[in-house]
């Protein structure tokens, strides 16, 4: 009796979290039309293998959609069929405009309508974040790509306001990520972990140093996921350090300032 109890247990929560999808999330420093054909490339190579890439900081002239083109043009030479979404400049006028961009594997996930700017506090958030719903077989989730203001000019007084998306969003299964120039840590969090949600890290860094020192070369922890522990199940997580396939972090700069971060989850 206790063994087939368990046995439903197993197949129960298997049933619960049956569908299964890879994110990334990128801060991607300055990405347009100065991005080589090289960097570009190199940037393809280390996204292909995930299901949907979040993508911040590409640059709001035309050079920026121009390279999100590219960049899936590259992606769809590659093996697999990609489809993209850019979003509108962003709004604020106080601090540095840009878009966001995410990119997707077609056959395995289906954007549903169309991809927003949240326009609910884009006067109180300089770079508001970019909604976007996905579908994976018969589940539906919303990915929040953001993009904070600078540790100095105190991304806490933005970030507070996410408290309010998921009562204003019920019916989504919301995932933020994205650059918060903030540490999972700081309080301007407790409000969401007390409405279930966790951070995908702790004490991992994502922002790359000018200069390695003993070998050390990542300085704050930026990056990060934040979803529902109720909704969805992580399998797993990580960073990858794209920095070691160059010289040294100048030539790496080039391409980002930060490392891509993922996530494995399922529903």
């Amino acid at each position: 009796m206790k063994k087939l109890l368990c046995l439903s247990l197993v197949l129960f929560s298997f049933s619960c979290f049956a569908q299964q999808v890879s994110i990334c999330s990128w801060n991607l420093k300055d990405f347009g039309k100065s991005k080589s054909e090289a960097e570009i490339l190199f940037v393809a190579k280390t996204i292909a293998s995930f299901d949907i890439i979040a993508i911040q900081e590409v640059v709001a002239t035309y050079g920026g959609s121009h390279a999100i083109t590219r960049l899936a043009d590259q992606l769809n030479r590659m093996g697999s069929k990609w489809d993209y979404t850019i979003s509108n400049v962003t709004s604020g006028s106080s601090y540095k405009s840009e878009r966001y961009a995410f990119i997707w594997k077609v056959s395995i996930v289906k954007k549903m309508g169309d991809a927003w700017l949240e326009q609910k506090f884009n006067s109180q958030i300089d770079r508001e974040p970019f909604f976007c719903r996905f579908k994976i077989k018969d589940k539906v989730f919303t990915i929040v790509n953001f993009h904070a203001i600078t540790k100095l000019k105190q991304p806490e007084t933005e970030i507070k306001y996410f408290k309010f998306l998921p009562s204003i969003y019920p019916n989504d299964n919301l995932i933020f990520c994205g650059d918060f120039n903030l540490p999972q840590s700081h309080t301007v969090f407790i409000p969401l972990r007390k409405m279930g949600y966790i951070s995908a890290f702790a004490g991992q860094k994502t922002s790359l140093k000018m200069e390695c020192v003993n070998e050390v070369c990542l300085s704050s922890e930026f990056d990060n996921f934040f979803f529902n522990k109720m909704k969805l199940q992580m399998k797993r997580s990580g960073v990858i350090e794209f920095y070691k396939s160059f010289r040294d972090l100048k030539s790496a700069r080039l391409v980002s300032d930060h490392i891509p971060i993922y996530i494995e989850a399922a529903f």
